[in-house]
């Protein structure tokens, strides 16, 4: 059956006054932190320190405030259900926009007529080689060319990502370009404005092969998360992280194709928790995480603009907290 999400009775929410920082005086604050270091122990006490003493306004501030949202207490998890979350923003957010139950961009329909193409194609150059080539060069090619469907099989049952990679940057133009890095901007961008104010430390912010910085955020805080069960609170942290890629796609595109990774390592998450979570419950996590996502993201607009923009410009860590911070 597994536990049902919790009523996690929320911290009261903290009036704080936010600062009035300029981008410049954002990254002066946190220049001397080392985001690539990997020692997210010592981030998390840097950050928090300048959070307490009000040189930073924003980061962890949905553990203890609305962050803009309706909500007073925005990472209060609760059961959502597919209509609760559909109504509530508008018909934006459904199972069919997160990319759940979609097709993937290369279907098995694409995979057959590789097949057919490969192998045809083959067949073809092959007799070519033997009728146009002199017989020992003809021969030695008409082999060659019977390999190549025995090996794209091979490598399609071994590492089928291989071809649906090759075929997918078949299907797309140059026109997509743009848009497809737009879209990995906005992807990142939701991960980097949700997981900055929920107060997770960043793993790593690397360039992925189209050059665009890419986030990845550890899921808790203490500094000891090998080994260990995730509480509920840091679960409901990454819930969110997890959805808001996708929730930034949706909002932009009215579709994401770029959450199933981010699914695929939240489920694992889900089985790590302290106390047993059932299907039902990582369900109603995973809705919440989308719709509190959403409410975030929508609620802070401005920022995550800025963002979106820092990550098209490929800013750093710095520039990118810039953005959140600065009151312009």
């Amino acid at each position: 059956m597994g536990r049902e999400v919790s009523d996690v009775k929320p911290k009261a929410e903290v009036v704080k006054e936010i600062p009035v920082l300029s981008s410049s005086e954002v990254k002066d604050t946190v220049a001397n932190i080392n985001f690539e270091a990997g020692d997210y122990a010592s981030q998390v006490e840097a950050m928090t320190s300048l959070y307490d003493s009000n040189k930073l306004g924003l980061w962890s501030a949905a553990r203890t405030s609305s962050v803009n949202t309706k909500s007073p207490a925005p990472l209060r998890p609760y059961p959502v259900s597919l209509n609760f979350l559909e109504q509530r923003t508008g018909g934006k957010i459904t199972a069919t926009t997160l990319g759940v139950g979609q097709e993937d961009d290369v279907s098995l329909e694409d995979f057959k007529y590789a097949t057919l193409w490969v192998t045809g194609g083959s067949t073809v150059a092959g007799i070519a080689s033997l009728a146009l080539l002199p017989e020992n060069t003809g021969a030695t090619f008409c082999y060659i060319f019977a390999l190549i469907p025995i090996l794209f099989l091979a490598v399609g049952s071994s590492a089928p990502g291989i071809i649906a990679g090759a075929i997918k940057g078949f299907k797309e133009n140059k026109d997509d370009k743009a848009a497809q890095e737009d879209r990995i901007c906005r992807h990142e961008a939701g991960h980097f404005l949700c997981g900055y104010l929920c107060g997770l430390p960043i793993k790593s912010y690397q360039a992925n092969d189209s050059g665009i910085p890419c986030v990845e955020f550890y899921p808790t805080t203490d500094g000891n998360f090998a080994g260990r069960e995730l509480e509920e609170q840091e679960i409901c942290a990454m819930s969110v992280v997890a959805m808001s890629g996708s929730v930034a796609e949706v909002l932009e595109f009215g579709e994401a194709k770029g959450g199933s990774s981010d699914l695929i390592q939240l489920n694992g998450l889900f089985s790590r928790t302290k106390d047993f979570m059932g299907a039902q419950a990582q369900q109603d996590m995973t809705r919440w995480g989308a719709y509190t996502a959403y409410n975030i993201i929508s609620s802070n607009e401005d920022k995550f603009d800025r963002l979106v923009a820092a990550f098209k410009s490929k800013k750093s860590v710095t520039e990118c907290i810039a953005a959140i911070e600065a009151s312009n």
